[in-house]
C-alpha cells in the first residue's frame, strides 16, 4: 500500500476480531505514534497497551464507572463488553508540559495526533482499527485506574484487530465546502 492509497481509503472498521497486531507489528504501531508533529519536542502524550487479561481489566474498570455513573442495566452490560470489540487497545492520553511557548491545547493536539499516526499505521499493516471516545474518556474513576493522571486527559481508545469483513471504500467527501483560497 503506497502512502496516497493509504492516506484516501483509510476508514475505520469497528468489527476487529483476533488475531491483533504481532510484536513487532505493534511496535511499528506505537512508533508511528511518536513521530508525529511536536512543537517544543514536549512528547505531551502516553499510550496504554491492552490486551489479553488487561481486556479483562478494562473491562471491570468500565463497569464499575457505568455502575457509578448509575447506568441502565443493559448499558452496565454493554460498558461492560466493550472491549471485547478488539483483541488490542491503545489508550492514548495527554502526558501535558509546563511549557511557556505551547499551550495544553496543542500538546492535546499532538496527542491526537498520535491517534491518527496509530490507526494509519494499524490500516497500513491490513488491520482493521477505530478511535473511539465516550464517556470512559472523560471519566476521572476511570482515568484513575488506569493510572492517568486527573490533570491529563483521554484522547482516546484506538480498537485494533482483524477485520471481521471487508468493508466497501467509502465514497470521497468533496472539498468544495471545506476549501477556501485567499
Amino acid at each position: 500500500m503506497d502512502a496516497k492509497e493509504l492516506l484516501l481509503q483509510r476508514q475505520s472498521n469497528p468489527r476487529l476480531i483476533a488475531p491483533a497486531p504481532v510484536a513487532s507489528d505493534l511496535e511499528f504501531i506505537l512508533n508511528a505514534g511518536m513521530r508525529v508533529p511536536d512543537h517544543g519536542c514536549l512528547s505531551p502524550w502516553f499510550f496504554t497497551v491492552i490486551k489479553e487479561q488487561g481486556l479483562d481489566k478494562l473491562s471491570q474498570i468500565f463497569e464499575q464507572a457505568a455502575t457509578a455513573q448509575q447506568f441502565t442495566e443493559a448499558k452496565i452490560q454493554k460498558a461492560k463488553n466493550m472491549p471485547y470489540r478488539a483483541p488490542l487497545i491503545i489508550v492514548v492520553s495527554t502526558q501535558y508540559q509546563a511549557h511557556d511557548k505551547v499551550p495544553k491545547s496543542e500538546q492535546a493536539i499532538a496527542a491526537g495526533c498520535c491517534a491518527h499516526a496509530m490507526q494509519m499505521a494499524a490500516f497500513s499493516l491490513g488491520y482493521g482499527a477505530v478511535w473511539r471516545t465516550g464517556d470512559f474518556s472523560y471519566d476521572p474513576a476511570v482515568k484513575r485506574d488506569l493510572a492517568i493522571d486527573q490533570n491529563n486527559d483521554i484522547v482516546g481508545f484506538i480498537y485494533i484487530g482483524t477485520a471481521e469483513n471487508q468493508r466497501p471504500i467509502k465514497p470521497a467527501k468533496t472539498i468544495a465546502s471545506h476549501v477556501s483560497y485567499l
